[in-house]
């Protein structure tokens, strides 16, 4: 579902969020994207990936780009923690779905709002491009940004990884275990 704000809002529902940390910013992003959360582990680089993907990792046998969003928002990237993990998320890209790692500083917590509940942006100041914002989901005194997902993962902020992900040999069988 790619929704816009305004459809948000006429359609008053309850939505889950994960909320997640990027350069000590929390984001949150809606469930029915989330498909699982997975401690960070092996990622390997590759070669003529675009800067933003940091490499792909092994999933159950299927090869899933890593994307660290910080890049994508002109922010230093992320270094790995302890706490850091992969928020498994799936995008359009074009007619179909394709799994995409999100690299994380820390996951924070699960919100359920109705669009009602979501505040605008402000005009400014935010750390990434407005288009990116379905809006604010307040956390007590502190605001998560609520990320469109489908437009930061847009078919024309992907083109370069989904032609590299084709590039790709598939993981053998064998390694579905590692």
């Amino acid at each position: 579902m790619n929704s816009t704000r305004s459809e948000l809002q006429a359609n008053d529902t309850q939505t889950e969020y994960l909320t997640f940390f990027i350069a000590g910013v929390e984001y949150a992003v809606s469930l029915e994207h989330v498909r699982e959360v997975i401690p960070y582990d092996t990622v390997t680089r590759v070669p003529g990936m675009p800067e933003v993907v940091r490499g792909v990792t092994n999933l159950r046998g299927a090869v899933v780009p890593v994307v660290d969003l910080a890049i994508g928002f002109r922010l230093a990237s992320i270094a790995v923690g302890a706490r850091t993990c992969i928020v498994l998320v799936e995008a359009r890209v074009g007619a179909s779905t394709v799994p995409m790692g999100l690299l994380t500083e820390e996951v924070g917590q699960v919100l359920t709002l109705s669009a009602t509940e979501l505040l605008p942006p402000p005009a400014f100041g935010t750390p990434i491009r407005m288009e990116y914002l379905l809006g604010l989901a307040a956390i007590g005194k502190k605001f998560a940004l609520v990320l469109d997902i489908q437009r930061v993962l847009s078919v024309d902020e992907l083109l370069g990884v989904q032609q590299a992900v084709e590039m790709l040999p598939s993981v053998a069988p064998s390694a579905q275990g590692a």
